[in-house]
C-alpha cells in the first residue's frame, strides 16, 4: 500500500495522506509527482517506454518518474525513481530542479540530471519500463506530434528543449 501526502493548492502539506488508488483526490487537493530528464554531454535525452501492462499510458513513451510517497522529499523521490526504473544511481545533489508545475490534482516537479550511460548498461524495471533510448530534441518533438510520446504540453516541452540547449551551450566547440 502506497501513501501520498495531500498538499494544498499552494503545494504545502496538509498533514493528511491518501492511499494510492484509493478514494479519488478531492477538488482543491493535490499530490506530488516527479519527472526526471536524464541528459548526456551530447545534448541527448534519455526516454523510456512504459510497459503495456501499466494502467495509465500503457505502451507509451514518457518521462521517467512517479509519485512522491508520504514523508519523502521531491529530490529523494526523483533519485529513487531514476534508480528503480532505469537503474541509474544518483545522489540527490546530482539532480537539478527545473520547475514545479501545477496540474489538475497534482504538482509535477521536473528534475534533470547529467547521465552519460549507455542503454545496454541500464537496468530497466520490468514491471514499469519496456525499453529506453537516447533521442535528440527534434526526435522527441516528432514523437510527441505522432502520439508516440505522452504530450505534457507545449510549455512543458519548451522547458525540456531549453535544458538540451543549455547542455549544448556548455560544451566547447
Amino acid at each position: 500500500m502506497e501513501l501520498w501526502d495531500i498538499l494544498t493548492a499552494e503545494g504545502k502539506p496538509t498533514g493528511r495522506t491518501m492511499v494510492r488508488g484509493g478514494t479519488a483526490i478531492r477538488s482543491g487537493e493535490y499530490h506530488l509527482v516527479v519527472h526526471i530528464w536524464p541528459l548526456n554531454d551530447y545534448g541527448s535525452i534519455l526516454i523510456q517506454k512504459r510497459t503495456k501492462t501499466k494502467r495509465m499510458m500503457p505502451g507509451i513513451w514518457a518521462a521517467t518518474g512517479g509519485a512522491v510517497v508520504a514523508g519523502e522529499t521531491s529530490v529523494k523521490a526523483a533519485a529513487r525513481e531514476l534508480g528503480e526504473e532505469l537503474g541509474i544511481v544518483v545522489e540527490p545533489e546530482d539532480l537539478r530542479l527545473v520547475k514545479r508545475i501545477k496540474r489538475k490534482n497534482s504538482f509535477i516537479d521536473m528534475w534533470t540530471v547529467r547521465a552519460n550511460v549507455r542503454v545496454p548498461e541500464l537496468r530497466l524495471q520490468k514491471s514499469e519500463v519496456a525499453e529506453a533510448k537516447w533521442v535528440n530534441k527534434a526526435t522527441l518533438l516528432s514523437m510527441v506530434d505522432a502520439g508516440e510520446f505522452h504530450d505534457y504540453g507545449k510549455d512543458y516541452f519548451n522547458l525540456v528543449c531549453g535544458l538540451v540547449d543549455e547542455i549544448k551551450a556548455e560544451k566547447p566547440e
